[in-house]
């Protein structure tokens, strides 16, 4: 009988699975030539052989059309209870941060008093904190912030001289930067629920902002006033040791169980270089920057001077500091119970509702000379701009790379302490020349300057997670 030959290439029969232990395939030549009759016979074997072989080569052609270019999902292996865990322990952090900014509010009368100085003066230590935060931007060991503000705390406990309690100052804030911009860039990359775990993240920090005065007024009255830092000392070493136990010097990564950023490619020092160069050069990231620079500066002068305005402008008494409380308070719940209004109107709208309403109450505590009313009002601003600094880092999350995104909220987070610096300073010069009542229009146009701030920033496509 004649037969034809049918000639196939080498490297596609290469490329097909082993069938040599197939008995129906005795017909296969070493030679790459598959003889095939001419007549054609019905054998059910081969032709269910054939079959298969054909599927198989689609399905897997179809596979490899499939996966080229498509970026590798790392997977998550970080359990629920690790994260929670987690979670709980950047909580603590911002909870020492919210204790930190609130402590000094109403303990400016009595520092003042202790150390004979003026507005200008006491509003160093605004701008100490802020110099030691910078300082830490580029650190990344969050667990060397517990220690640092524990070696603060201790300075401060004795009460030493001004220009030390200015050092300390500085070194405190160094730890509270290494806390903040560490925490947030952890949560921020969490899988789901990110919008929600940032406002419990930032509650944290209103839970501590709202503790502190409550406990730094009751120091304030006694002649023992600096050992409320030996409050913050005890607190900030169990914060120590719960960071310890949960990240145990881990990276980032090492705790979330996914690989390492360019673990498997050569360039990673170069990349590694370019990660300031990708967050100085984002327009979007600089706006946000700004808008967290006179954010948190307006947050810092509220709970810094809102105490000293109450004594000097409307006659409060020692209990003044409880008012500080109020807003702090505000702040925390605002965060938390807020959230659904925040996803009903939308994050990007509901800045400006909250920015106008905050306008708003600042006028009644600027023309209405009542005590009750003016804590109250201070309260409600609190609330109002409680879930301002959440929304930035979710919509920072959005826009910006996976691998630049810690950095860039450490630039952000850098800034709004800077701004925790440069305005209540600037409100205790102007209080300096013109008296604290000067508190109240400058609150009117640093929120104002938000709402011009937040429409230039853009929404921006999400961004990959790469």
């Amino acid at each position: 009988m004649a037969s034809s030959m049918l000639t196939l290439p080498v490297d596609i029969l290469s490329s097909l699975p082993s069938i040599e232990g197939r008995s129906s395939f005795v017909g296969i030549r070493t030679n790459t030539l598959i003889e095939r009759p001419s007549t054609p016979r019905f054998h059910y074997r081969h032709d269910q052989e054939a079959i298969e072989l054909h599927t198989f080569a689609r399905e897997l052609h179809s596979k490899s059309l499939s996966t080229v270019g498509a970026p590798e999902v790392p997977a998550w292996t970080m359990t629920s209870q690790k994260e929670w865990a987690a979670i709980a322990t950047c909580c603590g952090c911002l909870f020492m941060s919210g204790w930190n900014d609130a402590t000094t509010g109403p303990l400016i009368p009595t520092i003042q008093a202790r150390y004979n100085i003026g507005f200008i003066v006491v509003s160093m230590l605004f701008v100490s904190n802020c110099i030691g935060y910078l300082s830490a931007a580029v650190i990344n060991i969050i667990l060397l912030g517990g220690v640092l503000q524990i070696l603060a705390y201790g300075v401060l406990a004795p009460a030493p001289p001004f220009p030390v309690v200015c050092i300390s100052y500085a070194i405190n804030g160094f730890g509270i930067s290494l806390h903040n911009a560490q925490a947030n860039g952890f949560v921020a990359e969490l899988p789901k629920n990110t919008s929600a775990k940032l406002g419990l993240l930032h509650a944290g920090y209103g839970a501590g902002a709202f503790i502190a005065p409550l406990v730094a007024t009751q120091f304030a009255q006694i002649p023992r006033w600096s050992f409320h830092y030996l409050t913050s000392l005890g607190i900030s070493l169990v914060n120590s040791l719960a960071l310890f136990y949960v990240f145990r010097l881990r990276q980032q990564h090492e705790v979330m169980g996914i690989p390492g950023p360019h673990a498997d490619t050569a360039g990673t020092s170069r990349n590694d270089e370019n990660i300031y160069k990708a967050v100085f050069s984002s327009r979007e990231v600089q706006l946000l920057a700004v808008f967290s620079w006179i954010y948190v500066g307006t947050e810092v002068t509220v709970g810094g001077w809102i105490v000293t305005f109450i004594i000097e402008e409307r006659g409060g008494g020692a209990s003044t500091g409880y008012v500080s409380s109020g807003f702090f308070g505000g702040l925390m719940l605002g965060r938390v119970a807020l959230l659904w209004i925040n996803k009903k109107i939308g994050e990007r709208r509901v800045i400006y509702l909250y920015s106008v309403l905050a306008i708003g109450l600042e006028l009644v505590i600027w023309l209405v000379p009542d005590i009750i009313g003016n804590a109250v009002a201070v309260s409600f601003v609190g609330m109002l701009l409680g879930p301002m600094i959440p929304i930035v880092m979710k919509v920072t999350s959005g826009i910006v790379p996976k691998r630049v995104l810690t950095g860039c909220i450490g630039w952000i987070a850098s800034s709004g302490q800077v701004g925790s610096a440069v305005f209540p300073f600037l409100t205790g010069a102007l209080a300096q020349k013109h008296g604290v009542k000067v508190l109240q229009p400058v609150l009117v146009g640093m929120i104002g300057s938000l709402i011009v701030l937040w429409t230039l920033v853009p929404s921006g496509p999400q961004r990959h997670r790469d």
